[in-house]
C-alpha cells in the first residue's frame, strides 16, 4: 500500500513540468497482468519530490489477461483539453497502485511546457 500522507512509498515519477510550468490533458493507465481491482492515485509535488500530496485517484477494475482479453484503460477523467490540470514551474506528478500488480501498471501522461 502507498499510503496517502505526504510521504508516500511505492510512487513513479509521471511527469515533471518545465521552468514555465505545464498543462497536463491526459492521465490513463492499463495493467500489464491479471490484477484485482485497485485504486490508482495521482499525486503532486512541487519540492522535487521530498513530499507528494495526493490530488485525485480513480479506480482500476479488476482484469484477467488472456489472448483475446482487451486490456482495459483507466483515465483520470478529470484532466482533458477542455479541463486540463495546471502545473507550476517544476512541479512533479507522481502516480502509484493501492494494490500491487504483479506485472506492473504502466501509466501515461499528455503534458505541454508552457
Amino acid at each position: 500500500m502507498i499510503g496517502t500522507t505526504g510521504a508516500p512509498t511505492n510512487t513513479a515519477l509521471l511527469c515533471t513540468a518545465g521552468v514555465d510550468g505545464a498543462l497536463v490533458t491526459d492521465i490513463s493507465a492499463i495493467p500489464q497482468s491479471t490484477l484485482t481491482a485497485t485504486g490508482l492515485v495521482l499525486f503532486l509535488s512541487t519540492d522535487a519530490g521530498v513530499t507528494k500530496w495526493p490530488i485525485d485517484s480513480e479506480t482500476m477494475a479488476a482484469y484477467s489477461a488472456g489472448a483475446t482479453a482487451k486490456i482495459p484503460k483507466t483515465p483520470f477523467a478529470a484532466y482533458t483539453e477542455q479541463t486540463p490540470l495546471r502545473l507550476a514551474a517544476n512541479a512533479r506528478l507522481y502516480v502509484g497502485a493501492l494494490v500491487a500488480a504483479a506485472s506492473g501498471i504502466v501509466f501515461k501522461a499528455q503534458s505541454t511546457d508552457f
